[in-house]
């Protein structure tokens, strides 16, 4: 799964003028199914956007040395050339399937870590801020993600035209579930946690430097148009540049991730790449330390962009949930004093 990428609306105090002091005063705690709608709407507006670009980049990074060496284009127009257009789209299934657990994870968890870390006053630090975020990109990692990209991923690499009835019938993998029975019938349930290492570190840096620039941004620009909502474009913009951070600096990770989620297990054979520290050296001296960068370009695509849809679609949902909270409240409240 790609990744690939969503994080949860930071709440911002605006500044104290009398107009604001009221509104601010008792704000009502988001619930654990607040978070999972309005994350799983993002998640799913974002994946069905931006899933062709991530299927490019498992291509890229996939490609050994003496392989071609097509870039971003090239290697969308032989896909679509030789498999269709739809198969810019294999693993999204997988993609959908996780999207919701994972949205449900990382937010509840970000709030319980964020909770945990607050002060005695209810705020939390960057710091604070910056290891609930790394928190819930670990635990999402573990509970959801690994899984899911194993299947994800598997589904990608294969080489099928989605328009020829014959090769469809012949493929391996199918669906994501049953990728997962077939990966863990032939090579072990571990199997669909391969790579599970350089996943929780990549989600980890990935939310962690998303949460922390995020509020950062926000928080700022709030203050300086002493407004408490960001508007959609400014959701969009800041949530884009947030998430183009993370991967640079982690992009080694996801490769690694990826070389070690496409290779089978076969009995009685030791495997080319057995972990991160292993993987890394070894795609060094047979690609170069560039390779270790391959696929960046499309990931920037798909995360940047990703991330700029995912916050905005999360900002537009949770507020339109608020209100509809709020205004079930009130009438909740108005049933029960004419009942009495």
């Amino acid at each position: 799964m790609a990744p690939s990428t969503a994080t949860a609306t930071l709440d911002v105090k605006a500044p104290d003028t009398p107009a604001t002091q009221k509104a601010v005063s008792t704000p009502k705690k988001k619930t654990f199914v607040h978070h999972l709608i309005a994350g799983g709407a993002a998640g799913f507006v974002e994946s069905s956007i931006c899933h062709p670009l991530d299927t490019i980049k498992t291509r890229m990074q996939l490609r050994q040395a003496g392989g071609s060496t097509h870039g971003l284009f090239m290697t969308a127009f032989r896909i679509v050339q030789k498999e269709s257009f739809p198969a810019l789209y294999k693993g999204l299934t997988a993609v959908y399937m996780g999207i919701v657990p994972k949205m449900a994870v990382r937010f509840s968890s970000f709030e319980a870590y964020k909770s945990y870390l607050a002060g005695a006053d209810g705020k939390v630090s960057p710091v604070g801020t910056f290891l609930a975020g790394l928190g819930s990109g670990v635990t999402e990692a573990v509970l959801v993600v690994t899984p899911a990209e194993v299947c994800k991923i598997r589904l990608q690499a294969q080489f099928h035209s989605m328009a020829d009835p014959v090769q469809l019938a012949n493929r391996k993998y199918r669906n994501v579930l049953q990728t997962a029975l077939v990966v863990a019938r032939e090579e072990g349930i571990g199997a669909l946690y391969k790579g599970v290492v350089p996943t929780v570190m990549r989600q980890g840096i990935n939310q962690a430097v998303n949460f922390t620039t995020y509020q950062a941004v926000k928080t700022a620009w709030l203050e300086r148009q002493q407004r408490k909502e960001l508007l959609p474009w400014e959701s969009m913009l800041f949530g884009g540049l947030s998430g183009g951070l993370g991967p640079l600096v982690n992009n080694p990770l996801d490769v690694v991730k990826t070389r070690l989620q496409k290779q089978r297990i076969v009995e009685g054979q030791l495997p080319k790449y057995r972990g991160i520290f292993q993987a890394i050296p070894v795609i060094v001296s047979e690609e170069g330390v560039l390779a270790l960068w391959k696929g960046i370009t499309p990931r920037l695509m798909r995360i940047m962009p990703g991330q700029a849809i995912t916050f905005m679609t999360y900002e537009f949902v949770s507020r339109h949930m608020k209100s509809v909270e709020d205004a079930v409240g009130d009438l909740a409240k108005k049933t029960a004093s004419i009942a009495r």
